[in-house]
């Protein structure tokens, strides 16, 4: 990362562990909320260990690290809950995830140094779906917190891609990889559409950059989630559909403009 791009992540590092911290002393009866939400879900038990959830893995990176990536997922599941975890994305849909790249080396990007892993709320539930009745059994307190969360989590997020960014043009030396610019993947998209669960993030986010910058809003793609496959599944027929290049082990400029065009399709799709 560049001074400028290093000073942006750790203010931003900063920041959200503190306001996690905040949100975790604010609503301790959250824990029992997501306990009775998974019951009534019929999830099997586990061990609820984190109501509100800090990536610790943006601990990890370092200034020597770029950043080629912001994902963006929904929220904290019962593995990013864990106390010995307390990461997003190192559940099923992270392992597919991190495979993805690992099969396309083409895109010269390590799932856990140069992607920044974000969630749309911090609050955690075994399903999404379970964040209604939460915020439902826990009246307007839990309600309001978990409004809160996303739209706290949209406006930081897009001002630290803008950051990011900014900090990168101009740098002395430039870089080599697929990725010249840091780009935003929100993936997950179904619960983003009119009516749906993040629609105040959705909403948010976009407000956001047209605020903060709004060239850098060329630098957002949308995708359905890793879960279950699907971001390769969808990537996968996109291609058969279009018949537009490789899908994987070809040259980088090939792959990714057939991520860049489905990712503007779902974009265009979700935002208009």
């Amino acid at each position: 990362m560049t001074n400028k791009q290093w000073q942006a992540f750790c203010d931003f590092k900063e920041i959200f562990k503190a306001k996690v911290e905040e949100w975790k002393a604010s609503a301790p009866e959250l824990t029992e909320l997501q306990r009775e939400a998974a019951k009534a879900a019929k999830t099997p038990d586990y061990p609820f260990e984190t109501s509100v959830v800090y990536n610790r893995d943006l601990d990890r990176l370092t200034k020597e690290d770029d950043i080629h990536l912001i994902v963006i997922g929904d929220n904290p599941g019962k593995d990013e809950q864990l106390a010995k975890n307390n990461r997003y994305l190192v559940g099923q849909a992270g392992k597919i995830a991190d495979g993805f790249f690992k099969k396309n080396p083409e895109l010269q990007t390590d799932f856990r140094k140069n992607v920044i892993i974000l969630n749309k709320t911090p609050v955690h539930s075994a399903k999404t779906a379970q964040l209604k009745k939460i915020m439902k059994d826990g009246g307007e307190k839990i309600c309001l917190l978990v409004e809160e969360s996303q739209l706290w989590m949209a406006e930081q997020t897009a001002k630290l891609h803008c950051a990011l960014v900014e900090g990168a043009c101009g740098s002395a030396g430039g870089t080599s990889s697929a990725f010249p610019l840091p780009e935003l993947w929100l993936v997950g998209y179904s619960e983003l559409k009119p009516k749906h669960f993040f629609v105040p993030y959705r909403d948010r986010l976009f407000s956001t950059y047209q605020a903060q910058n709004s060239s850098v809003w060329n630098n957002v793609y949308v995708f359905q989630h890793f879960s279950m496959n699907r971001f390769t599944i969808d990537l996968g027929d996109f291609i058969e559909k279009n018949g537009a290049g490789v899908g994987t082990g070809g040259e980088s400029g090939s792959l990714l403009k057939n991520i860049h065009s489905l990712g503007e399709l779902h974009k265009n799709e979700i935002f208009g």
